[in-house]
């Protein structure tokens, strides 16, 4: 599965969605301009004779009062979506689940999403549950992949096994990976611009029904509040055009994007039963019940699109419906018609096996030119319970207050260890006895288990109110500068941070740079880091590995005369380099990341250090890890320090 082309292809789907939208306004404006027509034509005679003379500016007003209506529409449901995932969780009734939740459904769920997050190397996301919502369901949403949240209904969890779940939660990342959040957000604020006019009509019905009055006798033509009513009557009715535009909208955005979601389940757990299981139960319940998947929350149809399943029954099909038929994607699945199964709720030891972190059998495929055999994260030891962490880590990355004591934690050094506990007894004196006693408990982890424990600590991290957020950065920042020198781990720890925890971190990020040759400088550079971490290990030159990555690279026209040094390479360039790569074109990514695999040597595993490097990059990207990364890993345990 290649993420990036499919991050393209929903890139490219933008431009279909905005023109389908100016369609859309096209028609609606066309409409309310001829029934305003008809209106003012019944307002002068009583009747509607044929065309008349118009007021100056008569259709210009209503055309800008439409569009007023529309752009303002839109413009305030995405100011109301800022946030990104969280706002469409809360609008959809979700509620959010603490990392350190004790409820044996929910650590079953949560951690079928760390497995997944840790693996594919992004942010682990913020996990919602619709308590009210007996029905199986499932939506992600956020901006970006560091900003994402995954939401399940309260039906999904009670109703599915952990192999079902683990197939749901791998649709919904899917939908992360493959960039089709950020397009459905924007959809949600452009359907309801359109459906404002209706929302209008609506509202001048009930203020004309509401006017009250004596007319003069002497009055002619219909009342005021006649008027009123029928102009009313006749937007509400335009509104439908909105809601026409609206169906076929998500219709050609989501329906394909629902089978390729069901196809990336199967590859990412390597189990068609887990996410063909869970749709059979959805059938299973429809026949049942009439549940399935059915959303009673009244957002569910301005929502329709993100679920797993559609929300709502509906008349129409085909060219108007947001999901494909569960059958044709059941055959997709399985390659042949299989049989709906029943769904009743679970036992909870059914359905929760095991509260433990189990092992990942996982791994982010966006690179690979072949099919790789699944790998296996293990977090454990002979004497310690395979897939379980440390209890006093296991706690710590769960709360936000301790979340922040292991990131401090994380950049304690030894010979400035006495500088920067006295930076936390004045910057963090609520963590700053907890971080000694953190750091004794990861010291005896290994070094590969660094990056994946801040990856669990962020959705308590992420609970942090903003000042908090800009405190934690900066405190951060404080101890990697108490020996005033910046190591390649604290480079990377920041790198992580920062793009996850930064104010801008949630938002959408435009695309700049179309082409991988419009960033030959950058790339010189981020080439160079990688080539001169890399040479100690690989046994060659760094000059060497250079040219290679710059061999991937064609159209950058490098040799391995462009090597920057050692002595030029310093932070703030490498940030910037960072900033602009962060901003290609999807498509132009993999790219750059295979030619630093390239630079990187051919070492197999990759050497912890350039693993972490890599990591670091992908996540100032926004990209998952490639395999050759995540096999560092898969590749190491807690004994092996």
């Amino acid at each position: 599965m290649n993420f990036f082309e499919q991050q393209d292809h929903a890139r490219r789907q933008t431009r279909t969605l905005i023109i389908l939208f100016t369609l859309a306004v096209i028609a609606i404006v066309a409409a309310v301009n001829i029934a305003m027509a008809l209106v003012w034509s019944w307002t002068q005679t009583g009747y509607v004779p044929g065309m008349r003379a118009y007021p100056k500016g008569f259709f210009a007003t209503n055309t800008a009062i439409t569009l007023a209506l529309i752009a303002g529409g839109t413009l305030i449901e995405m100011f109301n979506l800022r946030d990104g995932g969280d706002a469409v969780a809360k609008m959809a009734g979700g509620r959010l689940v603490a990392p350190s939740s004790t409820d044996a459904q929910e650590r079953r769920l949560l951690n079928v999403v760390e497995e997944m997050a840790l693996a594919s190397g992004i942010a682990c996301p913020k996990v919602y549950v619709m308590d009210r919502e007996d029905a199986i369901n499932a939506f992600a949403a956020g901006y970006n992949q560091d900003a994402a949240v995954v939401t399940v209904t309260r039906g999904a969890l009670t109703r599915l096994t952990r192999d079902e779940l683990q197939g749901v939660i791998g649709h919904e990342f899917s939908h992360i990976l493959n960039g089709d959040m950020r397009l459905n957000i924007r959809l949600i604020g452009l359907l309801f611009g359109i459906q404002m006019i209706a929302g209008f009509g609506q509202h001048l019905m009930d203020f004309g029904s509401s006017m009250w009055g004596v007319r003069n006798r002497d009055d002619k033509g219909p009342s005021g509040r006649a008027i009123l009513f029928v102009t009313g009557l006749a937007l509400l009715a335009i509104g439908y055009i909105g809601i026409f535009f609206g169906r076929l909208i998500k219709a050609a955005v989501s329906r394909q994007r629902e089978f390729l979601a069901d196809a990336s389940a199967v590859q990412f757990t390597r189990n068609p039963d887990g996410i063909g299981g869970a749709l059979r139960k959805i059938g299973g319940l429809s026949r049942s019940m009439q549940l399935g998947s059915r959303i009673q929350h009244p957002n569910a149809e301005q929502l329709s699109h993100l679920f797993l399943g559609a929300p709502k029954t509906s008349l129409t099909s085909g060219l108007f419906s947001t999901h494909p038929p569960i059958q044709e994607r059941l055959r997709r699945i399985y390659g042949r018609s299989v049989d709906v199964l029943d769904a009743p709720e679970l036992p909870g030891d059914a359905a929760s096996p095991n509260a433990a972190l189990a092992d990942i059998p996982y791994a982010a495929a966006g690179f690979s030119d072949a099919e790789r055999p699944a790998r296996w994260i293990a977090f454990g030891n002979e004497e310690r319970e395979a897939g379980t962490l440390p209890p006093e880590l296991d706690s710590a990355v769960r709360e936000p207050h301790t979340a922040c004591a292991m990131v401090y934690a994380l950049l304690l050094g030894e010979a400035e260890r006495d500088a920067q506990l006295a930076i936390l007894e004045k910057e963090a004196p609520q963590q700053a006895s907890l971080v000694p006693f953190l750091a004794e408990a990861i010291g005896h982890l290994p070094k590969s288990a660094r990056l994946p424990l801040l990856d669990l600590s962020m959705p308590a991290l992420k609970q942090l109110q903003d000042p908090a957020k800009d405190t934690l950065l900066a405190t951060a920042d404080k101890l990697i500068a108490a020996d005033n020198k910046l190591t390649l781990a604290e480079f990377v720890l920041q790198t992580v941070l920062t793009r996850r925890l930064d104010p801008h971190a949630g938002r959408a990020t435009p695309v700049r740079y179309a082409r991988l040759e419009m960033l030959k400088e950058d790339c010189k550079v981020l080439l160079s880091l990688i080539a001169h971490v890399a040479a100690p290990n690989a046994g060659v030159p760094a000059s060497a590995l250079f040219a290679n990555g710059a061999k991937r690279c064609e159209e950058l026209a490098l040799s391995a005369n462009d090597l920057q040094a050692v002595a030029v390479l310093d932070y703030a360039q490498v940030k910037l380099a960072l900033d602009h790569a962060h901003q290609l074109a999807p498509l132009a990514k993999p790219a750059l990341i295979k030619a630093l695999l390239a630079a990187a040597g051919d070492s197999d595993p990759l050497p912890l250090a350039t693993a972490d490097l890599l990591r670091a990059i992908c996540a100032a990207l926004e990209a998952p890890v490639p395999p050759a990364v995540a096999a560092t890993y898969t590749n190491y345990h807690w004994d092996q320090v």
